[in-house]
């Protein structure tokens, strides 16, 4: 059964860093884009980043660009997403997931996480 499973998650203050991991179990790792997408309360949940299989071609909400780096280790069957200046509107759950396409839209995405909260205080 293909797992996803999130971790590093956690109340930062607003400026900090934080670094999510995705680690992948009973997946073909290296034939899937991943994304990360966050859902805040009471919002609809948003992309974030996606990166291809290789990790050549990223992609970003405009809300983290320059800010949010997403970056995979085939080897490891992880992708993660680096997070700094964080600010209070990141403020979510944050999910990754797996696409057989390179994608920002969260319909493509087969196989999710069960999420890790981000909160940012100011």
């Amino acid at each position: 059964q293909v797992q996803l499973v999130e971790s590093g998650g956690g109340l930062v203050q607003a400026g900090a860093s934080l670094r999510l991991s995705c680690v992948t179990s009973e997946l073909t790792f290296n034939k899937y884009a991943m994304g990360w997408f966050r859902q805040a309360p009471g919002k609809e949940r948003e992309v974030v980043a996606a990166v291809n299989w290789s990790g050549r071609v990223t992609n970003y909400a405009d809300a983290v660009k320059g800010r949010f780096t997403v970056g995979r280790d085939n080897a490891r069957d992880t992708v993660y997403l680096q997070m700094n200046n964080l600010k209070p509107e990141d403020t979510a759950v944050y999910y990754c997931a797996a696409s057989m396409v390179t994608t920002r839209e969260q319909s493509q995405y087969t196989y999710w996480g069960q999420g890790t909260q981000v909160t940012v205080s100011s």
